[in-house]
């Protein structure tokens, strides 16, 4: 394949971000429109069930978490564009085997981010709810504000996503020879004591946030030490490099 100039790749990256652009515009104008409101039951269900009270405090509070709400589920509807248009922008600096590698990973990770999500709310972050709302039973009577909800439920759950994402790091640089097994086996507990450090910055300022993060993500950590076992790359493959 002949290099292309590099108003060519210009070109082609411009129209690439317009597609993307376009996709995460139109999906949020369609999930603002006709499911917002159904968003909002979705995901302050957690509250209603232990029935609490939610209000909002500024005048455009509910707007703004509507919008948020409509936002990250836009990003999830145009997300088949999304990638399709990153991967034909990507594609034809591939060799036959890298695409492989790169289609594979790509999916593995999307994969990952998506479990690491559903993992978090439908399991950890109601249990964090409980576990807040009665840590204050007998103090006040609590209401929560639908944006600071919102807020909080990003933060907690975005970070579950990211990290959920471990066990393709390993693989990529095990793949590159950075990384062996053995020594990934060797740094363990360093690694541990690593994953809890990062817990605390990316979750909300509490222990059991910290914890319920912390945890599964010293299980990915053990998963990627088997990949790394089983996508160790050969000399091949290093020779190539």
């Amino acid at each position: 394949m002949e290099p292309q100039p590099l108003l060519s790749h210009l070109a082609a990256l411009r129209r690439t971000l317009l597609i993307c652009g376009a996709a995460v515009l139109a999906g949020f104008l369609l999930m603002f429109l006709l499911a917002a409101d159904a968003l909002t039951d979705f995901v302050t269900d957690p509250l209603k069930r232990e029935s609490i009270e939610i209000i909002f405090t500024g005048v455009a509070e509910a707007f703004g978490a509507k919008t948020k709400l409509s936002l990250a589920a836009g990003l999830v509807f145009a997300c088949p564009v999304v990638l399709g248009a990153l991967w034909a922008f990507v594609r034809p600096a591939l060799r036959r085997r890298e695409r492989f590698w790169a289609a594979w990973l790509l999916l593995a990770a999307l994969a990952l981010f998506a479990v690491g999500v559903v993992f978090a709310y439908r399991y950890v972050f109601y249990l964090a709810v409980n576990f807040f709302v009665y840590s204050g039973e007998g103090l006040a009577r609590p209401l929560i504000s639908l944006g600071t909800y919102v807020n909080f439920l990003f933060g907690f759950v975005v970070p579950f996503g990211v990290m959920f994402e471990l066990p393709i790091l390993v693989i990529g640089l095990t793949r590159l020879g950075l990384v062996t097994a053995a020594g990934l086996s060797k740094a363990r507990k360093y690694v541990i004591f690593a994953i809890f450090v990062l817990a605390a910055i990316l979750t909300p300022p509490d222990v059991v946030s910290q914890i319920l993060l912390g945890l599964p993500m010293c299980l990915l950590y053990e998963v990627g030490v088997l990949c790394a076992r089983v996508f160790r790359p050969r000399a091949k493959d290093l020779t190539e490099a």
